[in-house]
């Protein structure tokens, strides 16, 4: 997940480390390379008190059944993969984006439905909230975003996505352990949890783009 602060390191060398035992165990999804910036297009979501006290129930719940569940600290949701710009792409990216942006609107989606995720090379489950509502406009601003990548020659984001906030994660694919019964009770907790129907209910205000240690906000209108 994307930190929150906004100030980057001026450095265009950004700095290596591929110890795995750093990140709780998580594996790069590609080797890093000088000069390759990771690149990620994200909605930023800032967890209320409230929502901090759903996800410690789900996650004492989901521990039941996988004890290494780890809590997100930071949430977000995507409206990119993860991909890879060399240093001197970032500007003319992150101004790309701006102008596609522009004219978006603050919106709200609900997030309130549980499922287990994996990501691609099946080295990582999580379990994520998924939308319910809002799907159209997330969809339009997608459409914008994988515009830029395309001028870029860089990976689109996913066909029909199922759009999601990450609560919590582990390593390996765990999926097995998370579904059924598992993914049923924490439903069940989310549905009985008060003024769940507020809570779930997001309004998005900015979109942010996190290229290695630097961060760009794009305000929503």
């Amino acid at each position: 997940p994307a930190p929150a602060g906004l100030l980057g390191d001026p450095d265009p060398e950004e700095a290596v480390s591929d110890d795995s035992s750093r990140h709780g165990g998580r594996v790069r999804g590609f080797p890093h390379e000088r000069g390759n910036w990771a690149t990620h297009v994200y909605l930023p979501y800032l967890a209320q008190e409230e929502f901090l006290e759903l996800l410690e129930l789900l996650v004492s719940r989901a521990r039941i059944y996988v004890p290494s569940l780890a809590a997100m600290e930071e949430f977000h949701l995507s409206l990119s993969q993860c991909v890879v710009l060399r240093y001197h792409w970032i500007e003319p990216f992150v101004r790309s984006l701006r102008e596609r942006l522009a004219a978006f609107h603050r919106f709200f989606c609900v997030a309130d439905q549980v499922k287990v995720y994996t990501n691609q090379n099946k080295t990582r489950t999580f379990i994520g909230l998924e939308v319910s509502a809002g799907h159209f406009q997330l969809l339009e601003l997608v459409s914008e975003v994988d515009g830029v990548l395309e001028e870029f020659d860089l990976p689109t984001f996913y066909k029909d996505p199922s759009f999601h906030i990450s609560l919590a994660w582990c390593v390996g694919d765990l999926s097995g352990r998370l579904e059924g019964q598992c993914l049923r009770e924490l439903q069940d907790i989310v549905d009985g949890f008060e003024d769940s129907a507020f809570l779930l209910r997001i309004q998005w205000e900015q979109i942010r783009c996190k290229s290695g240690n630097k961060y760009f906000s794009f305000p929503l209108r």
